[in-house]
C-alpha cells in the first residue's frame, strides 16, 4: 500500500499542474464501457487495513444502477452533481462491499462521509497549525481560523465518494476529473480518471498510459 500511495502521488505531482485543455480526448469523451469495467471488477479481490496471510480478501459485489428519479433524488439532497462519469458508472450498476458507499442509503451516514474531507483539515488546523497562503493571515484566535478555512472548503468543489477515503470532485461538470485519496491535508491523486482509478485500486489490466497533463481541480490541486 504505502509503494502504491508514493507512485500515485510521484505521478499525478509531475502533471497535475498542466491545463484541462490537455485531458485525454478519450475522457473528456466519456467513452468507458461501464458494462465491461463492471463486469472486470466482478471479479476483482481487495483488502482492507491490516493484512496478514490469514487474510481473507473483500470481493465487490453490484446492485442494479441507479435510475434517473434516484440520481435527481441524491444530488437535490446532497446539493452536488455527478460528474458524466461518475454518474454513468453508477447507472451501470451500484458496487457494494466494505469501503463502498450505499447511495440508496438515508440515514445521514453520506452526509457524513461527505463532510469528511472538509473536517479532515479543520482538524489540521485546529491540530496541526495548518494553513494555506491563499487565506491571509491566520486569525489567532482557532475558532475564528477554522472559520476562515471553512468558508474557502464550502466554496470547493465537492469531493463525491468512490470508495474509502477516494473521492471525485464535482466540478467541472465533465467526464475526466482526477480521483483524490484524501485524508486530512494529505491528499494525492490517485486517478488521472475515474476508470484509471478503478484499475489503479482493484489491480485490474488495462490501465492506459498517464495523460501529458491531469486537469487541475480548483482549491484542490494546490494540495498536490
Amino acid at each position: 500500500m504505502i509503494a502504491r500511495h508514493i507512485l500515485g502521488a510521484l505521478a499525478c505531482a509531475a502533471t497535475a499542474s498542466c491545463g484541462a485543455d490537455s485531458v485525454s480526448n478519450r475522457s473528456e469523451a466519456g467513452a468507458v464501457d461501464w458494462s465491461k469495467v463492471v463486469g472486470e471488477l466482478s471479479s476483482a479481490e481487495y483488502y482492507r487495513g491490516l493484512v496478514t496471510p490469514e487474510t481473507t480478501p473483500f470481493r465487490i459485489s453490484f446492485d442494479p444502477g441507479l435510475t434517473d428519479a434516484e440520481v435527481e433524488q441524491i444530488e437535490q439532497s446532497y446539493r452536488f452533481r455527478f460528474p458524466p462519469d461518475l454518474r454513468g458508472f453508477l447507472q451501470t450498476a451500484v458496487p457494494k462491499g466494505e469501503g463502498f458507499p450505499d447511495w440508496r442509503r438515508s440515514d445521514g451516514t453520506l452526509s457524513s462521509w461527505l463532510d469528511a474531507p472538509k473536517q479532515g483539515i479543520l482538524f489540521d488546523v485546529e491540530h496541526n497549525a495548518f494553513w494555506m497562503d491563499g487565506w491571509g493571515m491566520r486569525p489567532s484566535s482557532v475558532a475564528q481560523a477554522k472559520d476562515v478555512a471553512s468558508k474557502f472548503i464550502d466554496a470547493a468543489p465537492r469531493l463525491i465518494p468512490v470508495f474509502s477515503h477516494r473521492v471525485l470532485p464535482s466540478d467541472p461538470h465533465l467526464a475526466g476529473n482526477p480521483v483524490f485519496s484524501v485524508h486530512q491535508t494529505d491528499i494525492i491523486c490517485y486517478g488521472f480518471d475515474l476508470e484509471d482509478y478503478l484499475r489503479h485500486e482493484f489491480k485490474l489490466h488495462g490501465r492506459r498510459p498517464w495523460p501529458d497533463s491531469i486537469r487541475p481541480i480548483e482549491f484542490w490541486s494546490s494540495f498536490l
